[in-house]
This record gives C-alpha cells, structure tokens and sequence, in this order.
C-alpha cells in the first residue's frame, strides 16, 4: 500500500510538471537568457578550459551519454525549464557553433557575482574563470549588438524574452569558507553581491527584458560539501535533516536581502515582471518527499560520484578524477558530486520551481500596460 501511495505521487509530479509546461508555453517565450554559475553552466567553463572534470564522464552520463559541460549526471533545472516553454536546450556562448535564435546561456560553472579582482583585492581566489556576472553581461551586450540593429529593435524583440539572473552569488560564499574565512568575514560580503545582482537585473532591464526570474541561494548546509568541511560532534548544530542550521541560517539571509532588493527593483521598474525563484524552499520540498519522490533515503546527503567520509565526498578526490566511484543509480540519490545535484534532483526541483513561478510571470498580462 505504501508502495503504490508513494508511485501515485510521483505519477502526480510528472503529470502535475506537464501541466505546467503548458503554463510557461502559454507565455510564448520567443527566447531564453541566462546568466549564472554551475547551477546552469551548459558548456561555457568547459570551452574556457577543456580540462577540467566537468568536461569528461561521468558528468553527462545520464542523459546525454557524453559530457557536455553540465555539472551533474544529466539535465539541469535550467533545462526542465526550457523543456517547459517549448525552447530548445540553450547552446553555451562561448559555442561558436551554436545556434542563438532563442535563447543564449552565458553561465560559467565557478563565475561569481563579485568580479575576481574584487575578490582578489579581499585575499579570495577564484580558480576555476574569471568569467564573473560582469563578464557575462559583457558577452550578453555583444550579443545583442551583434543580433539587433538598433537599441530599440532589441528592447521589441526582448519583450517577448524569458531572463534568468541566476542562481549567481554562491561561489562568492563558497570559495571563502573553503579558504578559511571566518563566518563574519563571509557575512561581510552579502551586501556587495546582493548589489552586484541588483545591478545586473537593472542592466538586463535596460536591454528590454520585461520578465526576469531571479533565484535564491540553496540551503548550503545540506550539502556533502559543507557537511564534511564543517562536521562537528555537537549534535545541536544540525537540524532535522542532518542539515548544519547555521550555514542554512547564513543561506536565508542572502535570501532575504535577495528579496528586499527584488522589491526595490520592482518599485523602481513597474512595469517589469520580477519574480523571486525560491531554490531553498523547492530543496527543501525536495527533502521532505525524498521517499515518496523514488530517493534513496539513506543516501540523501552523500554524493553518488565521490568517496570518502561519512557524505562521500572528498574535495582532493573530485568526481570526474580517475578512481573515483560513481553510484549504480543516480536517480535515487539528490548529490550528484557533493557540489551540485543530479539530474533526477534537478527535475524535482523545477517541478515545484515551475508550478510556484508560472502565475507569478502574468503571462496572460501586458507589463507595458
């Protein structure tokens, strides 16, 4: 009974996330932009420096068989949400190749929303790109420039465009705890890549974006990568979960700040649609259903590509480097390599992402009105 309960869920979620990709089809999104990290990388990290993890198997395995430079076994939400709109998979920029006639992705797996002298200058070091939020609104610019005749030619086209700025800011957080900054010192940069991503959605308004969906950052501290760095034998400093409260407390508060800015935005541009993708709250959604969803309860915070320690994960021994193990089935666990998520986690994540965002974009509503 158990059993046919928890399938009869899951059958709902998939019906449940076809029904919203008509939601976002209804919106008849011409094209789709993306700014952002790892979280939504298709391949940019991988043309900048093609030897790193992220361009051999098994990343990619599961759904293209082959590495494409997406960080994790398969497809990533950014994907499910092109799936959604009717939009073909969004070609890298840096694919000369590519085909951009409805939609770029400018996103940089390791790209930060500070630009790496910033960071530099505060004693951070950024090893994977210096392709930060600034650089990418760079090649965002050059391609539209390049696209469109006039200023105002671009603004009409984009009209009918789909923007997303972000998931960006959480490499800015990420490589200071990994280098030994304090929790204060890290709290100290928060309102300088908050405003970095303020201004980079005030940027993409300028261009003529009229729907922009700006995510939030990831309850860091269920992630094997937190949880192994930062474990400790207090029993209190976890949640429910297993979860460190203290880095997800650090996560809500970028949240929220992310939104008082969001709300900022919206009072300075009314008629533009804004909305707040809540990554938190769908991970976490996430964690509750992870049984009824097909997850290996168990296995919820260990990294199906990894090894080592109580969360599979060890940051000298990195899933893509030889001898590292991969898990037989990825779809029953949510870590893909203790960094990112796979492909099955990212599909239910944009279940919840689709269903709470797609009334929110006013697609039936003119935002010039």
């Amino acid at each position: 009974m158990a059993g046919t309960k928890a399938l009869s869920f899951v059958l709902y979620c998939f019906l449940l996330v076809a029904c919203n990709a008509q939601d976002l089809q209804s919106c008849e999104f011409d094209a789709l932009y993306q700014l952002g990290d790892s979280i939504s990388d298709t391949g940019n990290l991988i043309r900048e420096n093609p030897s790193v993890v992220f361009a051999r198997l098994p990343y990619g395995q599961t759904f293209f068989q082959e590495p494409t430079g997406r960080c994790s076994d398969g497809l990533l939400m950014i994907d499910f949400f092109a799936k959604s709109a009717g939009i073909p998979f969004l070609e890298p920029y840096l694919n000369k190749d590519g085909t951009f006639t409805q939609g770029v992705n400018f996103a940089v797996a390791g790209a930060t929303a500070l630009p790496s002298d910033v960071l530099a200058e505060k004693g951070l070091v950024n090893p994977p790109t210096t392709s930060s939020l600034s650089r990418q609104l760079e090649w965002m610019s050059a391609h539209f420039n390049t696209t469109y005749s006039s200023p105002q030619e671009c603004s009409e086209k984009l009209k009918k465009s789909l923007f997303m700025v972000g998931e960006i800011g959480g490499n800015d957080y990420n490589y200071p705890f990994f280098q030994g900054k304090t929790f204060e010192e890290v709290k100290a940069l928060m309102p300088e890549v908050i405003q970095a991503i303020k201004d980079a959605v005030t940027r993409v308004i300028g261009y003529g974006a009229t729907r922009v969906i700006v995510p939030g950052n990831f309850p860091i501290g269920c992630f094997p990568s937190y949880l192994t760095v930062f474990q400790t034998n207090n029993t209190s400093a976890y949640d429910k979960y297993h979860c460190l409260k203290y880095l997800n407390e650090f996560s809500m508060d970028h949240n929220k700040y992310l939104q008082q800015a969001i709300e900022q935005l919206r009072a300075e541009h009314p008629n533009v649609i804004l909305v707040y993708a809540d990554y938190y709250a769908a991970f976490i959604w996430l964690l509750d259903n992870a049984a009824q969803f097909g997850f290996d309860t168990n296995l919820v915070q260990k990294a199906c590509c990894g090894v080592g320690g109580d969360y599979n994960y060890n940051q000298k021994r990195h899933c893509g480097l030889p001898d590292v193990p991969v898990c037989q089935n990825p779809d029953q666990q949510v870590s893909w390599d203790g960094v990112h998520l796979t492909q099955q986690a990212y599909k239910m994540m944009a279940i919840y992402l689709i269903d709470d965002i797609s009334s929110k974009l006013q697609c039936d509503e003119n935002p010039d009105s």
